[in-house]
């Protein structure tokens, strides 16, 4: 499958260890194809011939590539993926199983960063409706309560966006 746009997600060496951990997540998920190095540009890129240079996956259908680059780029909180999430145990869900062995410290508003830094984010489908509400104080009681959360819990953020029936 080629779709115009593919993430590429540079890891040291962890690229096809990372594929599989995030398939088993994502339902309708694969591995589609695992590129090595070869003896070609050993001078260059440092690779050993016979290693994973490239993984092709999908999560969910959508694809992406993981690539063995080396240790000179690191993932940071700049570019994150969004999992929206329909119920709260869907996010629950997403939200510990990514979230295992990650940076527990690089937790809020629904982000967190998982065990190779890579950073997500696990979001209600419904947030984006809360945040644009054209009754801005709607909005803004759902932003405090986001705020004040690092998982977030779908109930309170609804419970602040109805408030005291001011509009």
């Amino acid at each position: 499958m080629t779709k115009k746009i593919t993430p590429c997600l540079w890891f040291d060496s962890q690229a096809e260890e990372a594929a599989v951990f995030y398939t088993s997540i994502f339902k309708n998920s694969k591995i589609r194809k695992v590129a090595y190095y070869g003896e070609a540009g050993q001078e260059i890129h440092g690779q050993k011939a016979g290693t994973v240079l490239t993984v092709e996956f999908e999560l969910d259908g959508q694809p992406f590539t993981a690539l063995n680059g080396g240790p000179v780029f690191k993932f940071n909180e700049s570019i994150s993926l969004q999992v929206y999430c329909k119920t709260q145990k869907e996010l629950d869900y997403f939200w510990d199983k990514l979230g295992e062995g990650g940076d527990p410290n690089a937790q809020q508003c629904g982000w967190l960063k998982d065990k190779y830094g890579v950073s997500w984010q696990i979001v209600p489908s419904i947030l984006g409706k809360l945040m644009s509400d054209k009754y801005r104080k709607k909005a803004d009681r759902v932003m405090l309560a986001l705020l004040k959360m690092k998982k977030l819990d779908i109930k309170a953020l609804e419970d602040a966006y109805k408030g005291d029936s001011e509009k």
